[in-house]
């Protein structure tokens, strides 16, 4: 996956947006505020943090060695997913939407139902 393909990814979300609140090389991506997904888009090798349910990401770090807790953030709850071609392009997807679909879930019933709408 090429952070071309990374940001167009996120962005194809329900009222998902990038900002920058850290460096302006950080793309944060958020829904309604929350984020779901960051990235040094220029960095080499190319990584992405993603939310992650605490069981699914001790799976994942087992079955793949480019995903380790999330580098700077709540080790419980985010992977770092290095996409240096060893995650296939489609699992890497899933855990984008995965991570998304967590915070949305996190939302009001009333933003989630707005969401489903969008």
């Amino acid at each position: 996956m090429t952070p071309a393909q990374l940001r167009s990814f996120c962005l194809e979300f329900n009222e998902a947006v990038e900002e920058f609140p850290f460096t302006p090389e950080t793309s944060v991506f958020k829904v309604l505020g929350k984020v779901f997904a960051l990235s040094a888009l220029a960095s080499e090798p190319l990584r992405v943090n993603l939310k992650c349910d605490p069981e699914i990401a001790v799976r994942l770090r087992g079955e793949h060695p480019a995903v380790v807790p999330g580098w700077h953030m709540n080790k419980r709850h985010w992977n770092t997913v290095t996409l240096d071609g060893s995650v296939p392009d489609r699992l890497v997807r899933e855990m984008i939407e995965d991570s998304y679909d967590l915070v949305v879930a996190g939302l009001p019933r009333a933003v989630r139902l707005r969401l489903d709408r969008a």
